[in-house]
């Protein structure tokens, strides 16, 4: 057998490393890496933005860790978060200190010469709806609830489910809580539902419930529960992107909204969970609650289906349906919720910030139930219709359930 010279083997040896190096760089996507330290939480609770831009006229920073200003919007007045100006270094590197924050989970993004972008430093990023904002935690109080902690972690998939009454499948994100798949114990279910434009992946990644479970469970501050997400927008199969309509603008503007088919459906829903989980199949063990639009839909669905649940959250409901629906599902609301109050729920939760543009809806609601005498609990925060409140009132909801 001829043997290769050593020059030879040099060389293949030098070529297969070029090749593996430069294939792996290529599967990796290594280009672009940002020496920038953006956002920087400083251990008394202020954050520092930088962005190295040094051809820019102008950069500044929005998020909801700044005061809200106020602005008219077609429903009334609402808080939308402030704006702040960065300063350029001599390096090109603008930057910009925020006062002390309060612990909490943050969005924001930067502004660049008007033109409205992620922070290229920061790769935590979420989407809600259309709009991607980069995010950063302020940890300690409530927010601890929204870290991934050292404790016992339950399972999240993403189920796709059959409904007859739309005649399509649809996808919807499901909790299991820690030791689901080991043993044989039947647990109570909590329909957990977004709002308008959200889907199923709404709660779960911007609502952090499935870390509030995971961390509320182990301390014993919640009951063991399957909590269940689903798609509240019936024109859609799931999630935009991830279904077989590829990849779509996401919207708000979709035909069926709020105008009865969801509420319809549903009983489609609670059939499949608790015909493929280890339910308790009675209304002492189901509740229902959202925020939103997926308040609204907890009204509607709640005092449709009296018999279904025992525990409903109003988290910043709308409460009436869009102007000219004609569904079956709102009408005689008088009548059905005389029949909902007679069955007595254990708990009717609602819950709405003092600058939330549904604050006046809201009230007027509280008055109709106050005058029929109807039991509810309220629950008055500040600020506007933000996730900062909805992450807020899941932690205060849980803790009530299943009792």
């Amino acid at each position: 057998m001829r043997k290769i010279p050593y020059i030879m083997k040099k060389i293949l040896l030098i070529t297969i490393i070029i090749i593996a190096t430069l294939g792996c760089k290529a599967q990796q996507a290594l280009w672009g890496f940002s020496q920038t330290i953006s956002p920087e939480v400083h251990p008394d609770k202020t954050v520092t933005f930088r962005m190295y831009a040094p051809n820019a006229e102008k950069v500044q920073v929005t998020g909801d860790f700044l005061p809200a200003v106020q602005i008219d919007t077609p429903q009334g007045k609402a808080d939308v978060p402030g704006i702040a100006d960065l300063v350029k270094n001599a390096d090109g590197v603008w930057e910009f200190t925020s006062d002390v924050l309060s612990p909490e989970l943050y969005s924001y993004s930067f502004i660049v010469d008007g033109q409205k972008m992620p922070d290229p430093s920061n790769v935590y990023q979420l989407r809600d709806i259309s709009t991607i904002t980069n995010v950063f935690l302020v940890d300690g109080n409530y927010a601890e609830y929204f870290k991934v902690n050292d404790v016992p972690h339950g399972t999240v998939s993403k189920v796709w489910y059959d409904s007859p009454t739309l005649g399509k499948d649809r996808r919807m994100t499901i909790y299991t809580p820690p030791g689901y798949e080991k043993g044989d114990k039947r647990y109570p279910v909590f329909y957990l539902l977004h709002g308008m434009g959200g889907d199923e992946n709404a709660w779960s990644e911007l609502g952090r419930a499935t870390q509030i479970l995971d961390n509320m469970i182990a301390r014993g501050e919640a009951e063991p529960m399957i909590v269940v997400m689903t798609n509240g927008n019936v024109d859609m199969e799931g999630a935009p992107g991830e279904t077989s309509l590829g990849f779509i603008q996401p919207t708000t503007r979709l035909p069926k909204t709020m105008e009865g088919s969801f509420e319809q459906h549903f009983p489609d829903v609670v059939k499949f969970v608790d015909t493929n989980y280890r339910t308790i199949a009675d209304k002492q063990h189901r509740a229902i609650a959202g925020l939103s639009m997926g308040g609204f839909h907890s009204l509607h669905i709640s005092k449709e289906y009296p018999d279904m649940f025992d525990y409903i959250g109003l988290f910043s409901a709308a409460i009436l349906p869009r102007e000219g629906s004609t569904s079956p599902i709102y009408d005689n609301l008088d009548q059905k919720l005389a029949t909902q109050f007679a069955n007595a729920p254990k708990l009717y939760w609602i819950a709405i910030g003092d600058k939330d543009f549904l604050y006046d809806a809201n009230k007027e609601y509280r008055k109709m139930l106050d005058d029929k005498g109807y039991k509810y609990v309220y629950r008055e925060s500040p600020d506007g219709h933000i996730w900062k409140n909805w992450r807020i009132y899941l932690t205060e909801f849980l803790p009530q359930l299943f009792k």
